[in-house]
């Protein structure tokens, strides 16, 4: 099974094309948050913080709670479809927590490799490291999550895109088996007319 990601534009054409269990949204907290309708009526967990590090008298950083809802909503995911990630670009909160998901749904994982894998999969992406933080301290990984996807992401200047393509990662991995390296963008399978590109990777 595998988790998707996306900008927000294009949330409802992959959830028309992938048809996913479950879907989270980090937005801005005075976003206007997507509906996808009654079939994710208890399926859909909305993260209101800015994509931010610290919070100031405007913006509202990620926080320990943020983490605690978001685990408690993957403990549910029965997996018999995706789980849908997306923020308002693709580029920082839902790369993050695409991340954080892979590694609390395989401990034995390595996060070297899942952050490469990440990276490889999707080069534009530059997940919000306070978010990683943070996760990293509730899951118990002993700061090798934060350290993975800073290790990975040295150098890395901001990508010149208002926002980031879809993609998917594994939901499992195990310890030294890294997927394979990056297919072409391809239209995700069952696709129906219209659907986002989803750059997927070869297992």
């Amino acid at each position: 099974m595998t988790i998707l990601v996306c900008p927000q534009s294009q949330a409802g054409r992959v959830v028309e094309a992938r048809s996913p269990e479950r879907i989270v949204s980090l937005l801005d907290p005075d976003a206007t948050f997507p509906e996808f309708g009654s079939p994710f009526s208890g399926g859909h967990l909305r993260l209101r913080f800015h994509d931010v590090h610290l919070s100031t008298a405007s913006q509202v950083a990620p926080n320990a709670s943020h983490i605690e809802a978001f685990l408690a909503f993957l403990s549910d995911w029965q997996r018999t479809g995706p789980l849908l990630l997306h923020c308002r670009a693709g580029l920082g909160r839902s790369p993050a927590a695409a991340f954080i998901a892979a590694c609390f749904l395989a401990p034995a994982a390595d996060e070297s490799e899942v952050a490469r894998a990440l990276r490889r999969i999707s080069p534009m992406a530059r997940p919000n490291e306070s978010l990683v933080a943070l996760a990293d301290s509730i899951i118990g990984r002993g700061g090798r999550m934060t350290t993975a996807i800073a290790e990975t992401g040295r150098g890395l200047p901001w990508p010149a895109v208002k926002e980031g393509l879809p993609f998917e990662l594994p939901a499992v991995f195990q310890r030294n088996q890294e997927p394979a390296a990056m297919a072409a963008p391809d239209v995700t399978a069952p696709a129906k007319r219209g659907s986002a590109p989803v750059t997927r990777m070869t297992q």
